[in-house]
């Protein structure tokens, strides 16, 4: 596998670079997170204060349900949008993870296909079944490691496209009950 030197020294060059990739792309994540949070936050506190200001212009209890029931949608579909800004945060930096870490599995793979042939050519007579054996063993490890990643792949897909039916019928449920609440509301009056 490493017949010079050189060889040696850039199987680790390739992975020092993935490593910088690795951790440039969590890095990346984590700004993002920290920028998300420090809007949400200031956000909330602006909120805070205009809410504040509200209640205390209320005169009386009808006026007081009615304002503090219309914090409940805005703040319904502000939670939600933040949860999915986080989510494709996470998602973008474990789909770009994923990229970094094929393209190490896949370079390792290479690498063990000329280990091989390496070791075929040097082999002594009569070693050709257990050369067979051996490719026969890494051909099936990675058609092994192939299906594990798409079953992987396709149990991600469908757990986001299950978040996003949640997500969804929550906040249409959300909305629903805020307008079946504003009649009744009304009606009080």
């Amino acid at each position: 596998m490493f017949a010079t030197p050189a060889q040696f020294a850039e199987m680790n060059k390739a992975q020092m670079d993935a490593l910088y990739a690795l951790s440039h792309t969590m890095f990346d994540a984590t700004e993002r997170l920290v920028d998300l949070n420090l809007a949400a936050a200031k956000a909330m506190l602006d909120e805070s204060a205009d809410r504040a200001q509200m209640l205390m212009g209320v005169k009386d209890a009808q006026e007081l349900l009615a304002t503090t029931g219309s914090f409940a949608q805005p703040a319904l579909d502000k939670a939600v949008s933040y949860s999915r800004n986080v989510y494709g945060i996470a998602s973008g930096a474990s789909a770009e993870a994923s990229k970094i870490f094929e393209a190490q599995i896949a370079e390792s793979n290479k690498k063990m296909a000329e280990l091989i042939d390496f070791a075929g050519k040097n082999a002594p007579a009569g070693s050709e079944p257990a050369m067979a054996m051996l490719k026969s063993a890494v051909a099936a490890a990675n058609t092994a490691y192939d299906t594990f990643a798409k079953a992987a792949k396709q149990a991600v897909d469908m757990v986001e496209s299950n978040v996003t039916a949640a997500t969804n019928a929550t906040v249409k449920a959300a909305a629903a009950a805020t307008d079946v609440a504003k009649p009744k509301s009304k009606k009080a009056a």
